[in-house]
């Protein structure tokens, strides 16, 4: 079982690139990570590393427990957590960016153990199960605390361009 969801996380991801089977194929010739657009898939909500592992903590410990992939950069020292694709929607806070269509994300294989720049906290499961962003919203809010302001905004007229 433990393979398969592994196949299933490593074609979940490649689908995110132009070219799946190149990106399977430099991971396989040991590609610390692979760029792969964002938008289409999934985007990525990028936060401070203590605000982020903060949240991951409370998400952790929610009932039920809500799921989907998270990336750290530890040499940059931020938190990545993969949500749906959301053209319409602009993040504002502290530190915080939104990663959507027309950017690229570096994302490593999701089978490679710890101990490298980019690591998976959570890796994906296969089954493209991502977060959701009101949930997420409240989790950095919380580990935030009062000094923070977090705010998700519509941008107007973003939905006619969906």
């Amino acid at each position: 079982m433990q393979r398969t969801m592994g196949k299933q996380a490593i074609e979940w991801l490649a689908a995110a690139a132009a070219d799946p089977r190149s990106c399977k194929q430099q991971w396989d010739q040991g590609a610390d990570a692979v760029l792969l657009e964002a938008g289409r898939l999934w985007d990525v909500l990028s936060v401070p590393e203590h605000l982020g592992l903060g949240a991951l903590d409370l998400l952790r410990r929610a009932r039920p427990r809500p799921s989907g992939p998270v990336l750290v950069n530890c040499g940059a020292r931020r938190v990545g957590f993969f949500l749906p694709p959301d053209p319409v929607t602009e993040w504002v806070g502290p530190g915080v960016r939104h990663v959507g269509r027309g950017s690229w994300v570096a994302v490593p294989p999701p089978y490679r153990s710890a101990g490298w720049r980019l690591e998976w906290l959570l890796p994906p499961d296969g089954t493209g199960a991502l977060y959701d962003p009101a949930v997420v919203e409240r989790a950095l809010r919380v580990a935030g605390g009062a000094r923070t302001a977090w705010t998700r905004l519509s941008r107007p007229g973003a939905e006619r361009r969906r």
